[in-house]
Formats: structure tokens, sequence, C-alpha cells
């Protein structure tokens, strides 16, 4: 009996430092300025996108914060969201071409730091095999009859164009576009899911077939379909941009783009900075969190790769962590140094 006691006391003890030990650890995994703080993210409805959204959520939880998983929502959802606070913040604004939304969320929320400054090039690319054969240069062409009739699998007359789906920002350019250029007639969007529609015509390049498909970088499309290469960017005739973006159109015309028609390109976009947009309310109640967004920018190169990753098939939510793990992993430093700031502007 002596010797159940004392082995009842030594167990009993045993359970009261384990439970002290993990009531420490627990201690330890809450500390930092968003302790106790739960951060409630959204994410855009592209993919290509999902990777910051997860490096800013893990670098959101090394402050201590508990991030709940992004909300994947259409800009005109996400817009109104943030701005009543439903949401606190994403990493997947594009300006000037998100300028559309700025009544939606300016009284609630605010433009916030830069995921990548001026990179993000947008515009209209057909296949290069068919650009050389028949002198594919421009949107205008595709008003030849014999032009579209290339680009016309599905016999309606018009060329087929993958196009964005309805509530992204490229998706009011475009129809601008077909507009402005009076391309109506010529031209049908192809507005079904970017990722299935892009992938169908890989397959139609990958059969020697005509493609025509509008993309925005970085993206997988120009990793595997490489500008200059497989693929030639087009020009517009002459820039025209909706009302909210008027005062850009002086820079849709770019210098020194790769696999470019002609140098300068005139591409029918400017160059968009990726930024994060956040309620204004949360950033003032957590100042750690308004300096890392000031302070965080990720590589395009870095998100080029992971997006050829997923489009490999590497697209699962645990790969899309893995990818976001061993970029940090690879780049501890820098991320370090991200944390130390914000953790310093909240002290």
């Amino acid at each position: 009996m002596k010797q159940f006691a004392a082995k009842t006391r030594v167990a009993a003890s045993a359970l009261v430092i384990a439970a002290a030990i993990g009531a420490a650890g627990a201690a330890v995994a809450q500390e930092g300025p968003g302790a106790g703080v739960t951060v409630t993210p959204a994410r855009a409805t592209w993919d290509t996108g999902w990777f910051q959204a997860e490096v800013y959520v893990k670098a959101l939880e090394a402050l201590g914060y508990t991030v709940e998983r992004p909300k994947s929502l259409d800009n005109p959802v996400f817009y109104q969201a943030v701005a009543q606070g439903d949401v606190d913040f994403w990493a997947n604004g594009w300006f000037p071409l998100h300028n559309t939304y700025e009544d939606d969320f300016s009284y609630g929320a605010e433009v916030i730091g830069y995921v990548a400054k001026g990179g993000a090039l947008q515009g209209y690319l057909v296949d290069k095999a068919t650009a050389e054969a028949h002198g594919v240069g421009s949107v205008e062409d595709f008003k030849r009859p014999e032009i579209t009739a290339l680009f016309d699998s599905d016999s309606d007359g018009k060329a087929e164009l993958v196009a964005c789906p309805p509530g992204w920002g490229c998706e009011l350019v475009i129809e601008h576009h077909l507009n402005a250029y009076d391309l109506r007639d010529y031209v049908d969007p192809i507005k079904a899911g970017y990722s299935a529609s892009m992938a169908d015509a890989l397959a139609r390049f990958q059969a020697g077939e005509p493609i025509f498909f509008y993309t925005w970088t970085p993206n997988w499309t120009v990793g595997l379909l490489a500008p200059g290469r497989d693929v030639v960017w087009i020009e517009v005739p002459f820039p025209s941009l909706p009302d909210d973006q008027k005062a850009f159109e002086d820079q849709t015309t770019l210098e020194g783009v790769a696999g470019c028609v002609a140098d300068p390109c005139s591409m029918g976009f400017p160059a968009n900075d990726i930024r994060p947009v956040a309620n204004t309310a949360f950033l003032d109640a957590n100042p750690a969190v308004r300096k890392l967004l000031e302070v965080m920018e990720l590589p395009l190169q870095a998100i080029f790769d992971q997006n050829a990753k997923m489009f490999q098939g590497e697209d699962a939510p645990e790969d899309i962590t893995g990818h976001a793990d061993a970029w940090i992993a690879e780049n501890q430093a820098t991320f370090d140094g991200w944390i130390a700031a914000a953790t310093a502007a909240a002290e």
C-alpha cells in the first residue's frame, strides 16, 4: 500500500509538472503584440494570390495573433466587407485596377504597404506562331475576317478571348476595351473560371491551335507560355481606360516589355502595384499589424515560382501552406526583420 501511495504521489506530481509545462508552452505561443486577438483575413478568388495571403498569415501568427483561415471573396464583396469590418484585410489589392472599388471601401478601410511594386503587368497575348504567320500585332487585327476565323473554335463568327470572370477588376477593363475599340462583333470574351479556361487554352496551344488570352503577371501562364518564346503580347490601338482609371492612360505604353510585338508596347493597361487593403479601425487598434503591412514585400519571382508549382499539381491547401513555410525558411532573416519591426511598433 505504501509503495502504491508513493507511486500515486509521483504520478500526480508528474501530471502537475506536465500541466505546468503545457501551460508555459501555451503562454509562450500567446506572447507577442497579437496575444489574445483574432484576425479575420480574406483572399482573392484567383488562386495566384493565395501564396501571398499565406505568407501574411504566417507573419501575423509569428506576432502572436490567432488567424482564421482566409475567406475567398470576389472584389466587390471584399471591398465592402473590409470597410464594414466584417474582414480585417487582404494582400490582393491591385492598383490602379481596383480604383473602381474606391467608393466601396474608402470610408472605412485603406490601402497600405506593397506586396509588389510596379511589376504587375496586364494585357492581351496570342500564340507566337499565329502572330508571325498572319501578322497579328494588335487587337485591331481581329476585325479581319481571316484572323477572327483562326480563333473561332465554336464557329459563332467571333474569336474566343480567355477573359476574366465577373466581379474581377480586369473584367471591367476588358469590357471597356471591347466597346472602345469596337470589338463586340469580332471578339467573344470567355468569362468562365480563369484557371480552367487557361488550362483549355494551354491544351489547344500544345495541339498547335491558335490561342488568344488576357493575363497578368505574376501568373503561372507566363511561366508555361513564355512571352517571346511561345506567345507574344499584342497592342491596343490607343490608350483607353474606364473613368476611374483615366488618369493612368498615359502609363499604358511601357518600354522593355519582354515578348511584346513592339517597343514601347501599347498594352492597354498600366503596370499595377499589388497592395494590402485593411480596415482602418483594425489597424488603429493593432499598430503591429500596421507596421507589418508597411514593411512586408515579396519578390515577384517568388510568386511566379510558386504559381508554377500550383499549376503543376501542388495546389492543395497544405501545398500552399508548405510553399509559404519553405519561402520563409529560405528567407528567415528578412522574415524575422519584419516581425521585429512590427513588434517594436507595438511597444
